[in-house]
């Protein structure tokens, strides 16, 4: 019998479960392949979600034992207002869960927890290309309009 997934933060025995979401997050965006990400950063990544004393912080969906979606997420400081932002930096949902809320439902646990933390404004971006998941953006936040710039250091 199904039941709807819970949702809530990571614990270092979620890591096994964790691991493979990661991967299939990082794959499909194509950043360095997934199996290719040096291990040290996933390492590291891992460790600051699990050390209180870090601004960043993961939650899971699980359903019936299993780890179906996950979100990652960031405070920082702004220019613009006292509060620290959030930004939601990672959001992914096993296929096996998709089309069941669980995309949203992550979102809204985030905006929870940002309130809890005194900020105003979770913000995140997509690529262009990821029109399903867009779908559901364009319904629980607002497209500012704003791109995205970046130059890799080396």
């Amino acid at each position: 019998m199904s039941t709807s997934p819970i949702i809530r933060f990571v614990t270092s025995d979620d890591y096994i479960q964790w691991l493979p979401l990661w991967n299939a997050y990082n794959e499909f965006y194509g950043r360095v392949n997934a199996t290719a990400l040096p291990n040290e950063i996933t390492q590291i990544t891992w460790a600051r979600f699990l050390d209180e004393s870090e601004p960043m912080y993961a939650m899971v969906a699980e359903s019936n034992g299993k780890l179906i979606g996950l979100v990652h997420y960031l405070f920082h400081r702004s220019t613009i207002l006292l509060n620290p932002n959030c930004y939601l930096q990672d959001l992914f949902v096993a296929e096996t869960g998709r089309s069941q809320g669980i995309g949203k439902t992550l979102i809204q646990a985030v905006y929870e927890q940002a309130k809890q933390a005194g900020s105003v404004r979770v913000y995140w971006h997509t690529h262009e290309s990821n029109t399903t998941a867009m779908q559901l953006y364009d319904k629980v936040a607002k497209k500012t309009g704003f791109l995205v710039y970046s130059k890799t250091l080396v």
